[in-house]
């Protein structure tokens, strides 16, 4: 369930504070017009991608009746989740310093065009992370059938998130996000191994791959999957204590390069200026969201 709260969690910050840079925006502008119009496209956003993460639950479930089929349906999407994850962690890392400027310049332009346009520009803005939360949570839950708690633990990032978001936003609340940011990114990639090899395991079952009775080691005697620890380690990142052998050398082909390459200490060109980093209707520049996840805060 901690995958899920983290998914949750991570996601669901960026989607707040992406809202708070255009909210923002327009409050400084003397533009509270068109809020209605963010709302609204913020709102549909948030209504397809719970219809994203249901069509997808329906077609395993519903629409796939040969059990290789299911398999093979959630290898692929396993797949799919893991590029999602890397691309959004390394995304953000890169457009942290930009993103909030580019947000203001589009939203500019949107308000020169129309109210459905600064509608769209405020879906556009939210649907990439709503449909990565549905894609990720399907696959990060996947073994935990008829279990409520990954769902909870969903919600319950979530709400986490719009909570820090709006405290952020409220000048109550500070947080050095540039680390929060590298920590939950880390945490992502290691959650992200553990879907890989989940996909993998369900690649060998639908018979795309080799190697389903080949185990790399068996350490059930000492990693009982009945112990509370076990479920935890299998929960947050997969951890089992019978892999099969493609299983670990997708894992370890994985996280280890990624891991790498992510906390490898990125080259910083010279800023032009101070950022703050508090997100508020009030004050100074208001665009701080991923401004801040590059440049560190005071506690």
């Amino acid at each position: 369930m901690f995958a899920t709260y983290l998914i949750g969690l991570r996601e669901g910050l960026e989607a707040t504070l992406v809202v708070s840079i255009l909210v923002a925006f327009l409050v400084k502008s003397q533009r509270r017009d068109r809020l209605p119009q963010v709302w609204a496209g913020v709102g549909l956003a948030v209504a397809l991608s719970v219809l994203f993460g249901w069509l997808i639950e329906y077609t395993s479930t519903s629409l796939l009746s040969r059990s290789e089929d299911r398999e093979l349906f959630e290898a692929i999407t396993s797949v799919a989740a893991v590029v999602f994850v890397t691309w959004m962690i390394f995304w953000m890392r890169r457009a942290a310093r930009t993103i909030a400027g580019e947000l203001r310049g589009k939203l500019t332009e949107a308000l020169a065009v129309g109210s459905l346009a600064v509608a769209g520009m405020a879906f556009l803005a939210v649907i990439r992370e709503g449909l990565e939360t549905a894609l990720i949570f399907y696959s990060a839950a996947q073994g935990a059938a008829g279990d409520s708690g990954p769902l909870l633990a969903l919600i319950g990032g979530i709400v986490t998130a719009v909570v820090l978001g709006v405290l952020l936003y409220a000048s109550a609340l500070r947080i050095n996000l540039s680390k929060f940011f590298t920590w939950t990114g880390a945490l992502l990639i290691l959650v992200a191994a553990g879907i890989l090899k989940y996909g993998v395991h369900d690649f060998q079952e639908a018979g795309v791959l080799p190697g389903l009775n080949n185990l790399a080691f068996d350490i059930t005697g000492v990693l009982d999957p009945t112990t509370w620890y076990a479920a935890l380690l299998a929960g947050m990142f997969n951890v089992t204590p019978a892999p099969t052998v493609l299983e670990m050398i997708a894992w370890v082909a994985y996280a280890v390069p990624v891991l790498l390459l992510f906390l490898r200490p990125a080259r910083r060109k010279p800023a032009p200026a101070a950022t703050t980093t508090t997100v508020t209707e009030r004050g100074a520049d208001t665009g701080a969201e991923a401004e801040a996840a590059s440049t560190p805060q005071r506690a």
